[in-house]
Order: structure tokens, then C-alpha cells, then sequence
């Protein structure tokens, strides 16, 4: 958001009943853009197009008493009591600075290949509360991917593993076996990655683990996931694939589980 825009302040109030958000959830509106949630659904969307009303009208303050019932195509039932603050000069410096800080805390999740499989991560990605990074070489590859992540063209990945926050996930599958096995041992060895998955099978995975005894002899390849996107489903479409090695990071990332 850009503190040289009018923001309004939506804050939950007051609830009665069943509500998809409890009192104090807040997001910020301004005329094209919104941080946060209320709730989502009619309830947010009749919220939101209230304070841009508000933003055209330039009233600056006001309520809205909503019934969670059929009258919106809602079914929870209780009452959600709504307050609309359009912000001056100085919150808004402060929310805005804020909303970036929230940002720059987001988990990193670097996936090293902009292939199929890659650009369809990224796509997925790209709606989640992580700061997604595709990387490659080959910039005409990472020029298909259309998702709204950081794209960085690099020809040592390793550096850019060994650069990335504690915390951080990494995905590999780039076009070259070799290049695999080298960024998947820089990740394995940092020992703070949430976590780490190579693409293959589980002859690759073999393979890789008699190359990281050479390489790292106290590597911990348990550690690694590989193959990635393996479950009982046989459909091999990137987008599939993707789906279930997004469930997986999402799941190691939101359950802190760290490889140590």
C-alpha cells in the first residue's frame, strides 16, 4: 500500500453469534488495493466496497451492522459490527510502514528451476503469506512465468542458498542432475531450512546420497524430500505435482518444523 493514498481503517467491533473473525481483526482499504481480512466473503466484500464509498464520498468515519444470514448468502447466523476510520497523514505512514515490515517477515521459499513444475509452484505459491523466489539462468524460462513472485536470474544457485534466511524452504528441480545435487547439499547443509525437497524418484535420491557422502560426509539426507509431490494420486501434470509439494512446505513452514 502507498501512504500518498487515502486508507480506511476496517475493524471488527463487535460480534454477536457465530462470526468468521473475533473482535479486533482490522484490514485497510484504499482505492485499489486491501491488507488483512474481516472474514472474507459477502461480509468483507460488502465491507470493503462501504470504505470505498467512504473514500469518494470523504467521510471519514461510520459503522455498518451486518446480519450473517441469507439476506447476503451467509449462513453463520450471528452479527458483526463494522467501524470504518479513514486515516490521516501519520497513520497511514506508520500502517504502510507496517504492511512492508509484514512483508519483508514473510517465510522464503526459493525454488530453484522455472520449468512445468517450477512456474506451476510459483503460480500456487503466489496467493500464499510466503515471499515465493524463482530462480534460474535461463531468463527466457523464468519470462514464462506470469505468477506475481520475485523472479531472479542467477548462474551459482549455491550462493543463493547459502544468502537465504534462516527459516527458509527450498525446492529443486532444475534442468540439470548435477546442478540438483549441488544446491540440494548447500540446503541440507545449512541445517536451519524449514524444509528441503529435490525432484526424482527414489533411485535419484540414492544416487544423491552416495554423492553427499563424498561431498558432505555429515550431511543429514533424511532430511531430504525426494521425490516431491509423491502420493497416491498417478497424475503427473505439473499443476498436481505442485499442489501436493505446496501442501507439504505449507504444512512444515505453519508447524515450525526445522531441520536441525
Amino acid at each position: 500500500m502507498k501512504q500518498d493514498r487515502p486508507i480506511v481503517r476496517l475493524e471488527v467491533t463487535e460480534v454477536r453469534g457465530s462470526t468468521p473473525r473475533d473482535t479486533g481483526a482490522t484490514m485497510f482499504v484504499s482505492s485499489t488495493e486491501s491488507n488483512g481480512t474481516i472474514g472474507g466473503g459477502q461480509l468483507e466484500y460488502l465491507a470493503v466496497k462501504k470504505a470505498q464509498q467512504n473514500l469518494v464520498s470523504k467521510e471519514k468515519d461510520g459503522t455498518l451492522d451486518i446480519f450473517l444470514g441469507p439476506e447476503i448468502g451467509q449462513c453463520c447466523g450471528g452479527r458483526v459490527e463494522i467501524t470504518f476510520k479513514t486515516l490521516d497523514q501519520a497513520a497511514r505512514k506508520i500502517v504502510v510502514a507496517q504492511v512492508l515490515a509484514d512483508e519483508q517477515a514473510l517465510p522464503k521459499v526459493y525454488i530453484f528451476g522455472a520449468g512445468h513444475v517450477g512456474r506451476a509452484l510459483a503460480d500456487q505459491f503466489q496467493h500464499l503469506p510466503v515471499h515465493c523466489i524463482l530462480v534460474d539462468s535461463r531468463i527466457e524460462e523464468l519470462n514464462l512465468s506470469r505468477a506475481r513472485v520475485e523472479r531472479r536470474v542467477s548462474t551459482l544457485p549455491e550462493a543463493e542458498v547459502r544468502s537465504a534466511p534462516a527459516g527458509s524452504a527450498f525446492i529443486v528441480l532444475t534442468h540439470d542432475h548435477a546442478l540438483d545435487f549441488l544446491v540440494t547439499g548447500e540446503a541440507l547443509a545449512r541445517t536451519d531450512a524449514v524444509w528441503v525437497g529435490m525432484i526424482g524418484s527414489a533411485t535419484k535420491k540414492a544416487k544423491f546420497t552416495s554423492f553427499a557422502r563424498a561431498e558432505w560426509p555429515a550431511l543429514a539426507t533424511d532430511d531430504l524430500n525426494c521425490p516431491i509431490g509423491a502420493t497416491r494420486s498417478r497424475d503427473k501434470r505439473p499443476s498436481v505435482i505442485a499442489a501436493a509439494v505446496v501442501s507439504a512446505v505449507i504444512t512444515a513452514i505453519t508447524c515450525d518444523t526445522t531441520i536441525r
